[in-house]
């Protein structure tokens, strides 16, 4: 369609060697004060005046937005097109799954297959598949790469197949680096030149990870969604979103010595998720922004989804156009992106009237302090100097039985049983392999890890450690012998600067030796334990601790046998794989003894800001960015000899057990049934507080006695190639059978149990065979939930597992964004309580019949319902129906995004 250029915007601009079309926002100034909008919020408003009239934004739109009411509650729908899609393998392959099935899908519904093809640029990183196997050594990560290709051959060839398949779909092989990381180094753009068009308009995305929002650094705008709105974003689907309120975090004067960006960012994390920010936008403004460099923005912005914000976005800077230019960015593009961003009002300029926010903070830089979160929540900062004291009275809730997902916060499992002193700490003799006996004793920290794109993007933290650990060898300190160290750089650039700082042979006599260039610990691919360490934990039932420079710390994520986790700067996961302990007072408490036999402590290796500065100067060039991203579609010579099949169309093997074709649009109409109110429904499981994704959605390694490994097993798969759910997300076989299964998950139907078990005609049974004796008899399904139900990464199986359980709806106290939206695109009905209500409260057992009606007939008529009737045996209440937009009214209509897509692409 063709853009009515309603408010005369559209004009030239001549930079970077060319004359672009641009929508400028000044041209509503005389009528709207669009000059103190957020900048956040100028980038969406630009988004609009380009695609009026694609058949989704109207003049209103424009004008509801160029009159934003900051205070105002959220209300307004508008549809946001973003420029490109990004996508790490885990997210990235069902995506694909579900295309190659909707071109299938197409076929049988009488049109043209080709047509199913991403109508913006998509790029996939594979960085989720490489997991810690092997540690210690300088082969650890060939090793543990050769083991990737080996588990994930399949996964690898369908990518590849998908590559050539689609014209507007490019891979970023395994083995190269984080998918934010390479995305923040390579892959933005800042401003976006389509060549097409001849338009040059801002940067923007969504990605198939929560994190995308580490972008936001680099003044690119976009977050993080589930795979099938990632799908629908790709086949040219606007992305319709209620006008956000912004929140404005001031920041003012510099970081003080001894504090890094992850304390910062911890902090940050604790101000945001306590001031309540979920299904908000919060932007960075103040003199503070000045003095950060871009990658401590970038590790800011990528905690986003830990404080619960939409997006955590900084401005256009000098800083920004910096380091466009520092890591090998076009010039003609540094260029183009400092003159746009000062035509359009875009550029930070410190001095400047302060934007309109909804509400602000304020944070003094210099009060920041050393510090760590956990041992569950990434909110839950704790200051350094407290964190031996802390540890002590967390381990309380462990013994004899800890806190678990379903349980509120603080019930104890045993009641008033007396907390277990520190004196009765559990212990264990192990005898290490090598010989080395040592005596393993609750807090022992036997994960430490640096990981995770949150600081290995940031070579102030990453040089830090390396300066750490050269002056711990100096002194000769060396790792404890039970603690499993390893280091997973966030990109080549990484090592390269690593290795000219003369700093890679201290980190790895450390045991920090590289283990692949991917996502691991934080996500889960720890690898296992050494075995006498893992008999020992389990024997004993000894709470053992990770240490990670991640992102996220929820239970049972990072590894079975650990207990508690926290995050940490790299520096302090050196020094705690030296400490070997939580128990350990880092300030006063010895790490060890130097050759003398003296006592080192921390503050005597802990390297100076200038030092950290210096080095960062010396060692980090522009030329490594060039070289390092020079070839990154070649990829590996593994991968480049893949045997990949070719054609529009993927040739489905039925004897997969890694890629099958995904069932959505099996017999699917050409029109869409009506929808139907719920009857006669069940409840599979009722939880509570705090249900995160990682509980609901299959991830981490495959439970040896659960059905996703009675499934693997019956088609001959052996236990030792199991692998992950996360590599086995493209057979929705596998992924069933592991939701809602998490070790550390608590239905409370089943009390007194762990795990994906609920109960079922008064036996105790899995929630996976409950659910198919459910669905064979006809039976709809329903999920109680308590507060911020679905927090935690933007992960489609959450939803897409929860669908083909049978759930027709989930009802909670509330959810988090992502999810809630998620379950809507997956045909699953999201209820709230009436407010202040819970399940407990209206004295649900769980045991009840279920009968959620009133809002089938409103969308049938192509309403929108506000509320809905529940009657739960004898209890009756109104729900609050979660549908909120008028375009999740269509997907919900239509069964789902992925059908309301097919359809309206038939159609045309």
């Amino acid at each position: 369609m063709t853009n009515p250029n309603s408010f005369d915007a559209k004009a030239t601009l001549s930079a970077g060697g060319k004359d672009l079309t641009i929508y400028r926002l000044d041209a509503l100034q005389a009528k709207y004060d669009v000059a103190r909008l957020p900048f956040s919020l100028k980038i969406l408003l630009e988004n609009l005046l380009r695609t009026e009239g694609n058949g989704s934004v109207t003049a209103e739109d424009i004008v509801a937005l160029a009159s934003w009411d900051a205070k105002a509650k959220p209300s307004q729908e508008i549809a946001f097109t973003p420029a490109r899609v990004v996508m790490q393998d885990f997210t990235g392959v069902p995506a694909v799954v579900d295309l190659a099935a909707m071109r299938d899908a197409m076929a049988d519904l009488g049109g043209d297959p080709a047509r199913i093809e991403p109508l913006v640029p998509a790029e996939l990183v594979i960085d989720h598949s490489v997991q810690v196997d092997h540690f210690g050594t300088r082969e650890s990560f060939g090793q543990n790469a050769a083991l990737e290709f080996e588990r994930n051959r399949e996964r690898y060839q369908f990518l590849k197949w998908g590559q050539q398949a689609f014209d507007t779909f490019k891979v970023v092989p395994p083995d190269t680096g984080i998918v934010h990381q390479v995305n923040l180094e390579y892959l933005a753009r800042t401003v976006f030149v389509n060549d097409r068009t001849g338009e040059a308009y801002p940067d923007t995305l969504v990605g198939t990870d929560s994190h995308t929002t580490m972008v936001n650094g680099l003044g690119v705008l976009g977050w993080g969604v589930g795979g099938i709105e990632a799908e629908a974003a790709m086949l040219g689907q606007p992305m319709p979103m209620l006008i956000p309120q912004v929140i404005g975090f001031k920041l003012t004067g510099a970081l003080p010595e001894g504090a890094t960006a992850t304390d910062l960012v911890l902090t940050i994390t604790e101000m945001l998720r306590a001031k309540g920010v979920v299904g908000k936008f919060v932007e960075f403004y103040g003199a503070g922004v000045g003095r950060l460099p871009l990658a401590d923005r970038a590790t800011i912005g990528n905690m986003s989804p830990e404080f619960g914000s939409t997006c955590a976005i900084f401005p256009i800077d000098a800083e920004t156009v910096r380091y466009l230019k520092f890591s090998g960015r076009p010039a003609e593009l540094c260029e183009l992106v400092e003159a746009y961003a000062r035509e359009q009002g875009l550029w930070h300029d410190e001095d400047a009237e302060e934007p309109t926010f909804t509400d602000t903070l304020e944070l003094d830089l210099s009060t920041v302090v050393p510090s760590i979160a956990g041992p569950k929540r990434p909110q839950d900062r704790i200051a350094l100097t407290d964190a031996a004291s802390a540890f002590g009275e967390a381990i309380k809730t462990y013994q004899p039985e800890g806190n678990g997902a379903g349980q509120q916060p603080g019930e104890r499992a045993v009641e008033d049983e007396a907390p277990v002193a520190t004196a009765t700490r559990n212990s264990a003799e192990v005898k290490m392999p090598n010989g080395t006996a040592c005596s393993l004793k609750d807090g022992a920290v036997v994960i430490a890890a640096i990981t995770s794109c949150t600081n290995t993007s940031n070579p102030s933290v990453m040089l830090a450690a390396g300066l750490l650990a050269r002056n711990a060898v100096a002194k000769g300190l060396v790792a404890k012998p039970w603690v499993k160290t390893s280091l997973a750089p966030g990109s080549l650039v990484v090592t390269e600067y690593l290795e000219r700082a003369g700093l890679i042979e201290d980190l790895e006599a450390l045991g920090f030796h590289n283990v692949g260039y991917g996502c691991t610990t934080c996500i889960g691919n720890s690898g296992p334990l050494p075995d006498e360490i893992s008999a020992a934990i389990n024997e004993h039932d000894l709470v053992a601790v990770s240490v990670l420079s991640g992102n996220r710390n929820f239970e049972g994520r990072i590894n079975p046998d650990v207990k508690m986790n926290y995050l940490a700067s790299p520096p302090l996961v050196v020094a705690y794989a030296i400490a070997g302990s939580m128990d350990v007072d880092l300030y006063t408490d010895p790490l060890g003894q130097d050759s003398d036999g003296n006592d080192v402590f921390m503050k005597d290796i802990w390297p100076s800001t200038d030092e950290i500065a210096r080095t960062v100067e010396e060692a980090v060039q522009s030329d490594m960015f060039r070289q390092s991203y020079a070839t990154v579609f070649d990829g590996s010579k593994d991968w480049q000899d893949l045997d990949v099949p070719t054609g529009d169309r993927f040739a489905w093997d039925p004897d997969s057990t890694y890629v099958r074709k995904a069932p959505y649009f099996d017999g699917m109409p050409a029109e869409p049934e009506p929808v139907t109110d719920i009857t006669g429904a069940k409840v599979l499981a009722k939880l509570g507080d705090s249900v995160t994704t990682d509980h609901i959605s299959p991830a981490g390694a495959i439970k040896k006695d659960g059905p996703a490994a009675a499934y693997l097993e019956a088609h001959g798969v052996e236990r030792k190639d199991f692998n992950s759910f996360g590599s086995r997300r493209g057979n929705h076989e596998v992924m069933i059978r592991g939701t809602f299964a998490n070790i550390r998950l608590r239905n409370q139907l089943a009390p007194g149990t762990e795990g994906g078990v609920t109960k079922k005609d008064g036996e105790v049974t899995s929630i996976y065979e409950a659910s198919e004796e459910y669905i064979a008899a006809g039976v709809p399904l329903v999920v109680l939930g308590g507060k911020e139900y679905g927090s935690g990464s933007s992960r489609d199986w959450a939803a897409k597992g929860t669908n083909l359980l049978g759930v027709r709806a989930v009802i909670a106290e509330s959810f988090e964004r992502i999810h809630r939206s998620n379950l809507v695109g997956m045909g699953v009905l999201p209820l709230q309580f009436p407010e202040g209500e819970s399940a407990d409260s209206l004295g649900l057992t769980g045991e009840e019949e279920f009968a959620i009606t009133g809002f089938a007939d409103v969308l049938n008529d192509g309403g929108l319902p506000q509320t809905c009737q529940v009657k739960a045996g004898d209890v009756e209440f109104e729900a609050t129906v979660r549908i909120d937009t008028p375009k999740e009214g269509d997907y919900f209509r239509h069964g789902g995004i992925l059908q309301y897509v097919l359809r309206q692409i038939v159609a045309s």
